[in-house]
């Protein structure tokens, strides 16, 4: 039994959500991993991992991630949570239910925007990031993980963007409170997606807080990188651009910057 397994104690903060299981941890590596592990050894799904401080936290495509105290670290399991075909458009729920619970605890209207796929901003800078990751398992079922990091407290100082928390914009929100809003509003917005056609609904409340819309902005994937006006969302959560030329081109996965912003190569901020 690890230090961390010792430090476990099972609670559900949010009662409204039916079923829902929350298991809390000091430091942890990475909650995504305990995610993963708990999948593997059977979890049904709908378990919530919390912890006060991440070890060894990561980003998307294998950037760092520093993870102090006072932030909140949590990541969602998930057992088939839908089509497989249809995975892809959970980052786009995943970020519109975070920007949810943090206008509501903060008292806001849409203070939070929301940059491809799934990054939140305030005026630019970066409130926090979103990773989901599957995989199969024994039983034969998709386990989906959605790892959320959301700058509370602290930010770092240096990024491939400008960074910022909520302490910091005169928001004063524990991880606790924040973790507990998230519950509800994960829960509202994936009873949305299910439904037939739910992600219409989804789509349109990502678009309403989309800070490039109508923007040249680059695109990088790899080595690939292109510029063009970020013209809409297509009806699975792409990233439709206009080209210079004309043309369309459908953007599957990328980063996302604004034409003429020049990313600094230090490590990524929080994406989990």
């Amino acid at each position: 039994m690890t230090a961390s397994d010792r430090n476990t104690e099972f609670s559900n903060p949010a009662p409204k959500v039916p079923g829902l299981r929350v298991e809390r941890h000091g430091t942890v590596g990475s909650t995504n991993n305990l995610a993963f592990e708990r999948a593997r050894s059977g979890d049904p799904g709908g378990l919530w991992i919390v912890a006060e401080e991440q070890s060894d936290g990561r980003g998307r495509r294998g950037r760092d991630w520093v993870s102090p105290r006072g932030n909140l670290f949590t990541s969602h399991l998930l057992l088939d949570p839908g089509p497989r075909e249809r995975l892809g458009e959970v980052p786009l729920v995943a970020a519109v239910a975070l920007a949810d619970a943090i206008d509501k605890c903060a008292g806001t209207h849409q203070m939070v925007g929301l940059k491809w796929p799934n990054d939140l901003l305030v005026d630019g800078a970066k409130l926090s990031g979103i990773l989901l990751e599957a995989e199969s398992v024994a039983s034969g079922r998709t386990a989906l993980v959605l790892g959320f990091g959301v700058n509370c407290v602290a930010h770092p100082e240096h990024g491939l963007y400008p960074t910022v928390d909520l302490a910091a914009l005169g928001h004063r929100i524990s991880a606790d409170q924040l973790f507990n809003a998230l519950a509800l509003s994960l829960d509202h917005w994936l009873s949305v997606w299910r439904r037939a056609d739910g992600f219409k609904d989804v789509r349109k409340a990502w678009l309403a807080r989309a800070v490039h819309l109508g923007k040249t902005i680059r695109v990088r994937n790899g080595d690939r990188e292109m510029a063009g006006t970020f013209l809409d969302l297509d009806n699975r959560g792409h990233l439709v651009l206009g080209l210079e030329n004309g043309q369309r081109e459908t953007i599957f996965a990328g980063d996302v910057f604004l034409e003429g912003l020049q990313p600094e190569g230090s490590p990524d901020i929080p994406k989990f």
